[in-house]
């Protein structure tokens, strides 16, 4: 005689709302930032390294290049701040790759929340230490001498361009990230390509002052064309046409790079 098997029924998954979604999005990018406190480095990375900059290229070169460390301060602040959020966004595929190889994202995704949840609280998490780091830059260029020429309406415009670019360009990290086998190569990718990118553009120089072979692609620099748009935000100068430039570029790199890390995603979970 043989015994029967009983085999219990699985329950189908519950959908779950956008509501839930976005609360489960919340808590997890909570997570990423509460554990600052247990790794400080981190959060040192992205205020000392900054500051650094600011200060080294102020004194440094401000004389050499606009005659006056305080006028070189308000030519090349906004270049650093956009130097600094293409490479705080490597932090995105950073943190997501140590998830993946550690199976912290398995764990993650094994609970009742929504597929999307441990992805977009990471994003989310880094767009707020971007906020601090843009924060701590301005705050410093102020202490130093720097002028708000378009006052607070100015700043907040920056604040949400800068933003609203980086977590596009976050997409380029994340397909890093889910590619690569280590998180220390997504640093490596990051001094490969934004190191490159930053230093031929206009962050730190005038275009005018580069070699006529080198200014075509400054001009079409995504970075120059975001630097172009904070100074006219932060400064004075023009703004329309450098924040549409921006928000185009930002538009294509997401149109291009997120379908790319979703897919890449999924494939290595």
């Amino acid at each position: 005689m043989t015994a029967a098997t009983l085999t219990a029924p699985v329950a189908p998954a519950r959908r779950l709302g956008p509501a839930a979604g976005l609360r489960h999005t919340f808590t997890l990018a909570w997570r990423s930032l509460v554990q600052i406190k247990h790794n400080p480095m981190e959060l040192l990375d992205l205020s000392i390294q900054p500051v650094m900059f600011v200060l080294l290229f102020t004194y440094v070169f401000g004389g050499a290049i606009s005659g006056s460390p305080g006028d070189y301060l308000t030519f090349a602040l906004p270049g650093i701040i956009v130097q600094n959020a293409f490479f705080a966004t490597m932090t995105t595929g950073f943190g997501l790759n140590n998830d993946l190889t550690k199976g912290v994202f398995d764990r993650l995704r094994s609970l009742p929340i929504a597929r999307w949840a441990p992805l977009a609280g990471r994003i989310l998490a880094d767009t707020v230490k971007q906020a601090w780091s843009v924060s701590l830059l301005v705050g410093v260029g102020v202490i130093l001498g720097f002028r708000l020429g378009n006052g607070l309406p100015g700043l907040l415009g920056a604040f949400a361009l800068l933003l609203a670019f980086s977590l596009a360009a976050s997409w380029i990290s994340v397909l890093v990230g889910v590619l690569v086998n280590e998180p220390e190569k997504v640093q490596i990718f990051g001094f490969m390509v934004i190191f490159p990118l930053t230093f031929t553009s206009n962050a730190f120089v005038p275009t005018e002052t580069m070699p006529g072979w080198l200014q075509s692609w400054v001009e079409v620099n995504p970075v120059t064309i975001l630097a172009d748009a904070l100074r006219g935000l932060l400064v004075g100068g023009p703004v329309a046409v450098p924040v549409v430039q921006s928000l185009l570029w930002a538009a294509v790199l997401a149109a291009i790079f997120a379908p790319l890390a979703v897919r890449g995603l999924r494939r290595r979970v």
